[in-house]
């Protein structure tokens, strides 16, 4: 019997769900995380992840930041996370590869010159903690939480480099 999620409430500070992405969390600003928030989470949650993703991207799906590990007491990420494979700030939280060279943290919007893309913010609450090494890719994550998920929040924010 398949479980029935619930919706975690996922917010910034820096921009509102449907709406543009400030500069300074961008390739062409200060390439800083935006500052995230989560509320209505399960009780029973043990950690979790968090994947952020361009499918508009010209040669498929783009990965800009995978962080798994996130403890359960943790309900909001700060401004600028720092690059690395794990985040002592977040009770070593471990970041995985990105679309960047495989770089570990955070990477902006950084699209093609044109139409805006969509970057999509999911946030995982899990019922364990899944234990993977530092540098995980977006699939050995999605395969690892699979079965653990408990609810899930989605932001959505845009941005597009000037033509």
């Amino acid at each position: 019997m398949a479980k029935t999620l619930t919706q975690l409430s996922l917010t910034s500070a820096g921009f509102k769900d449907g709406a543009a992405i400030p500069v300074q969390f961008t390739c062409d600003g200060a390439n800083q995380s935006p500052p995230l928030t989560w509320a209505d989470t399960p009780e029973n949650a043990a950690s979790y992840a968090l994947i952020v993703e361009d499918p508009d991207a010209p040669g498929g799906t783009f990965i800009h930041w995978v962080l798994y590990d996130i403890p359960a007491t943790t309900h909001a990420l700060p401004q600028g996370v720092a690059q690395g494979p794990s985040v002592s700030a977040l009770g070593g939280a471990k970041q995985g590869r990105t679309g960047f060279k495989n770089t570990l943290g955070y990477g902006g919007p950084c699209p093609p010159k044109g139409a805006p893309h969509h970057y999509h913010f999911k946030l995982f609450a899990l019922d364990k903690t899944l234990g993977l090494e530092s540098g995980a890719t977006r699939d050995q994550v999605m395969d690892a939480m699979r079965g653990h998920e408990l609810a899930r929040g989605e932001l959505v924010g845009t941005y597009a480099r000037k033509a």
